[in-house]
């Protein structure tokens, strides 16, 4: 009778956890142990390291891995390691700093997460920040940013496929409407765009690419060098094509002269378990590079390997 070889089974969270201790203890890190544990862990798992390690040693593995590890390696498994709404906290309330805000990272988690993810990210805020992610928000941006972020940061969209085409035609008017007089900041303009679903949405701008002969996004380029119009197009793809807005990411953060490593590292660790595949495809088509090239090309040491790992290039 054949036997069935069986698939050597991922270690318990037990091992894993005394695995991790042995590559802090001793004159070095070992590196490349931490980098085969935690970049080929789902965040469940993960989690349940986390915990285990914290029973087993009394220390948070955060901690340790602060103290072992530095720069841009360091923040890669630090933000992967991070429960992923624990990690969207993490970078909305470093979005809201003075030193290191940024209105597009909180326009991306509000717009690339589901209403749940979203939802427990302002959990999370409470949670770790005793605040909410709302109030952080109004407080640290101004004017039409603050119009346009605090009600994206707010929402809880329906999810459902369901389509209201009436709706879509009449919405898709009153945004062509407000763009053609440059009301970009209308309250029409981002109710709509701030509150229905992303199925509704599509189909609103659907209607608006058929009827007017222009995608939306085409006439909110009618100023290149305003940041707001930037935003809400950038928002606009969010909602509606979330892999070729991280393409672009992707492709700005690598193709500087320098590279912009914290968008590298947050758009690896954030999408590695969401939509990485289709991302990988839409920078191949646009490129005509793999993405693990570019990054293997930009990147150097343990942080590369880290990335390497992440995107899904195991022999790195």
């Amino acid at each position: 009778m054949a036997t069935i070889a069986v698939p050597p089974s991922v270690p318990s969270p037990a091992e894993d956890a005394e695995q991790l201790q042995k590559a802090f203890a001793g004159w070095g890190t070992n590196e490349d142990l931490i980098i085969s544990i935690l970049a080929h862990r789902n965040a469940a798992q993960r989690k349940v390291i986390r915990q285990t390690y914290a029973e087993t040693y009394g220390e948070d593995l955060l901690k340790a891995l602060d103290k072992e590890l530095s720069s841009d390696f360091e923040r890669s498994v630090l933000l992967w390691t991070l429960d992923p709404a624990e990690r969207d906290a993490f970078l909305s309330n470093e979005a809201t700093k003075r030193l290191t805000s940024s209105n597009w990272v909180l326009m991306e988690i509000a717009c690339t997460r589901s209403s749940m993810e979203l939802f427990m990210v302002r959990q999370a805020y409470h949670a770790r920040y005793k605040k909410s992610l709302e109030e952080d928000i109004a407080y640290h941006t101004t004017g039409d940013f603050h119009k346009l972020l605090v009600p994206l940061a707010s929402t809880f969209r329906y999810e459902g496929p369901e389509v209201n085409m009436t709706l879509a035609r009449s919405e898709a008017k009153i945004l062509h409407e407000k763009i053609h007089e440059k009301a970009y900041n209308h309250d029409e303009l981002i109710r709509i765009v701030t509150t229905r679903s992303k199925a509704q949405l599509n189909a609103t701008l659907n209607y608006y690419n058929n009827e007017f002969g222009n995608a939306i996004n085409k006439d909110l380029k009618a100023d290149p060098n305003d940041e707001f119009l930037k935003l809400l197009r950038s928002a606009i793809k969010c909602l509606t094509y979330p892999e070729k807005y991280f393409e672009k990411v992707l492709r700005l953060a690598i193709n500087k002269l320098g590279t912009d490593e914290w968008a590298l590292t947050r758009v690896v660790t954030t999408r590695a378990e969401v939509d990485m595949q289709r991302i990988k495809e839409q920078y191949h088509k646009r490129n005509s590079v793999p993405l693990d090239r570019a990054i293997a090309n930009d990147t150097s040491g343990d942080y590369k390997k880290m990335l390497l790992a992440l995107v899904g290039h195991e022999d790195a």
